[in-house]
Formats: structure tokens, sequence, C-alpha cells
């Protein structure tokens, strides 16, 4: 984890390979996500919302997301480092700026962390972290002057509970039954309200974040697939080669190769 606040674009932030914001994760840092134009659709904590221009989403670290960046849509992402004095709401937070003043003032301040990291003059980490802080103060003040979300509904709490379990446990392989038994519901109450809430079912959302851990340890690093397959809770390198294939089209070493190759 970066100690420092880092600024990019959400093509940035995918690196150029779109399933690293599509399927769902958790990140170490918190996200302030500031949309500038078109739309976009982000499930946060289980809940499915969309993302229009003039847009604020901020994601605490830890939380699970996925982000469905549409091509004509153009973001900033500022990554803030849990425990450090720039302070980040606890939960998920979507706010509409309509004000031009103060949509204005959010641009201003991650223009100015663009030109601190570009420009790398002496002390640009502590502008960084001084500019976060600001990022951050704005953030709570707008808060202020939101209108307070709608009261979540049953399903909205259940989903949101099962995706915060799903982010906890995704790596031991337990099937999508055993968190519905852990939340006291049948599998299939859990489903009909993962659907409701973030368009896919329980067992989709459950099966996207361990591909989404199994693509990031495959493509960035270098354990061997067999210890893969063991540190995310598969039986065996073959039933864990066959999910990846199912979902890729390629094999475990493939998908690796194809990744060092780019």
């Amino acid at each position: 984890m970066t100690a420092v606040p880092q600024l990019m674009t959400l093509a940035q932030w995918s690196r150029g390979t779109p399933w690293r914001l599509h399927l769902p994760h958790s990140q170490p840092h918190h996200a302030l996500i500031w949309v500038t134009r078109g739309q976009t659709r982000a499930t946060v904590g289980g809940i499915r919302r969309g993302v229009g221009a003039h847009n604020a989403l901020a994601v605490p670290a830890g939380t699970l997301f996925s982000i469905e960046v549409a091509p004509a849509c153009y973001g900033q992402v500022c990554l803030i480092p849990p425990g450090g004095p720039a302070l980040m709401p606890d939960m998920p937070e979507h706010l509409r700026i309509r004000e031009v003043q103060s949509q204005n003032e959010l641009t201003g301040l991650l223009d100015a962390m663009t030109r601190e990291e570009n420009q790398r003059r002496p002390f640009a980490d502590e502008a960084a972290q001084a500019l976060a802080i600001m990022i951050t103060v704005w953030l709570r003040r707008a808060l202020i002057g939101q209108e307070a979300p709608p009261r979540p509904t049953a399903a909205q709490r259940l989903t949101a509970a099962y995706a915060a379990l799903v982010e906890q446990d995704y790596a031991t392989g337990q099937p999508m039954a055993a968190y519905a038994r852990d939340l006291g519901v049948t599998p299939t109450h859990l489903t009909r309200s993962c659907k409701a809430c973030c368009g896919m079912t329980a067992a989709d959302l459950l099966v996207q974040r361990a591909l989404h851990a199994a693509r990031e340890m495959l493509e960035d690093g270098d354990d061997a697939v067999r210890h893969v397959a063991a540190q995310l809770g598969f039986g065996s390198a073959a039933y864990f080669s066959r999910f990846i294939a199912q979902h890729t089209g390629v094999s475990p070493s493939e998908l690796r190769r194809r990744a060092r190759a780019k």
C-alpha cells in the first residue's frame, strides 16, 4: 500500500484491463471517484447505482465494489491511504454535486494534485498529503448539504451484509448456501435480494469476487498455479484450472503468459 495519496484517471486505474474494475473486489486504500463526463454504473457494498457527470463516489478501504466504465465516461480517482490525516467516511457515499462552485472546487484540488505528481517538485509528497486533506474536507462539507438518502430496504440490508461477508471470506471456498445459512435466510431469498439490488445472483457475486482475486494473483504475482488455487480455497489445481478456463477461455498459465506479454 502506498503511503502517499495518488490521483489517476479511471482508465489508468484499470491499467488497460477492464476486469480490474468490472469484477467485484476491494482496495486497501480509500477511493474518491469524481466523474466529469458521461455515465457509468458502480456496485458498492452490494448496491448498484448509476453515476453521472459531477457525481462523487466515496468507497472506503476494504469495501466490495465494482465499476463499469463506459467508453464515453471520464473520471478521476483519488486513492487515500487509511489511518492518515485525510479523513474519509466510514460508509460508502454517493454525492450529486449540482452547484458549479462546489464542482470547480473539487476539480481545482484534483488539478493541483495532478500538477504536484507531474512536476515532482521538492516536498511533493507533503503537498499531496495536504491536498488529500483538503479533498476530504471538501467531501465532508459536501455531505452536509446532501439530502438524506432513503432508508435501505430489507433486501438492501441483506445484500450489503452478504457483500461484506463475501469480501471477508471469499478465499475460504465455502459455497453461497453457507453464507445464506450464516445470514439466517434461504439461498433462494438471498439470491432474490442480490438480483434486485445489484443485478446479479448471490452465487455470481461470490464467483466474480473469487475470479478477480484469481486473475490478480495470476497476472500480477509469481505463485505457482497450485498455490494460487490453495490460497483461494479450491480443492484442487485441476478444479481451479477449469474455473479459470470457464470464465476466461484460457488456462491459468496462458492467462499469465498473455498478461506478461502486454
